[in-house]
């Protein structure tokens, strides 16, 4: 499960690439214990100076994966999302991210937690949390109407309507728009000008720039403890069984349908529950 987040150290950048692209890297719990060990080590490790997070394939993030948060563990503090949620908030060194095609959910709130950020013209981003019977997760609730105010802010995440990377740039959101075909030169070469800066300087600017992480911490785990009662709601039944009815594809609609219906197929309990 490993190789479905790719990890690569060279020159004082540290790359972390998802690799599920046949699930347009929809992230499952392995995939996220994975994501909070490479990023742990990377805080670890001197010669790391600067993350930079990427994707494979069409798309940087379709969101969570259904069929793990269906099948699995009750949403709690030691759920396996939450360690990873918490070392984006507490992460020491300077985040990038490269984004391009579906990026939707938790791809999307990551970038939060990101000090620069360059998107693709392809890049397309949504937040349907609430369409989905869900709430914002990673502290986006905080952080998005700190960076583009309370009514964008509401817009974004009450409506989940998908957004360009013109419109991402012009919120703020991302830094650069580029042309996806050098999107990760792009990226590269900011993460290696950020190497090359007073690594002392860099840290404590970042740490004045971030503020308090336990604030960002504490509404983690706000949030985490809404969006676990609303995964065992008639809501959230409801919505994913309304979406199965529309037939809907893309963004994570699409990859959280096909896990649906895979787990539906292996789990009586849930065909009769959903």
């Amino acid at each position: 499960m490993s190789e479905q987040i790719l990890i690569s150290r060279a020159d004082g950048v540290c790359e972390v690439r998802f690799n599920r692209p046949e699930k347009r890297n929809a992230i499952t719990f392995a995939m996220y214990e994975a994501l909070y060990r490479g990023l742990r080590e990377a805080q670890a490790d001197a010669a790391v100076r600067v993350v930079l997070l990427g994707g494979e394939g069409a798309g940087f993030c379709a969101g969570n994966d259904l069929n793990d948060f269906l099948s699995g563990p009750q949403f709690s503090a030691e759920h396996p999302v939450m360690g990873f949620l918490h070392t984006l908030a507490t992460f020491e060194k300077p985040l990038l991210a490269a984004v391009h095609g579906q990026t939707v959910g938790i791809g999307v709130t990551l970038l939060l937690h990101c000090d620069l950020v360059v998107a693709a013209r392809s890049a397309q981003l949504s937040m349907p949390f609430v369409a989905l019977g869900l709430v914002p997760e990673a502290a986006s609730s905080l952080l998005l109407p700190r960076l583009v105010g309370q009514q964008r802010a509401a817009e974004l995440l009450l409506l989940g309507k998908p957004f360009d990377a013109a419109t991402a740039h012009s919120l703020g959101l991302v830094n650069r728009v580029v042309e996806e075909t050098v999107l990760l030169s792009e990226a590269r070469a900011l993460a290696r000008a950020l190497v090359q800066q007073p690594n002392g300087a860099l840290l404590a600017t970042r740490r004045l720039l971030r503020g308090d992480p336990e604030q960002v911490r504490a509404r983690i785990e706000a949030e985490a403890r809404i969006f676990g009662a609303q995964l065992q709601s008639e809501e959230f039944r409801a919505a994913v069984r309304a979406f199965l009815a529309k037939g809907r594809a893309g963004g994570m609609c699409t990859a959280w349908r096909d896990s649906f219906r895979s787990s539906t197929r292996r789990r009586s309990c849930i065909r009769r529950r959903c």
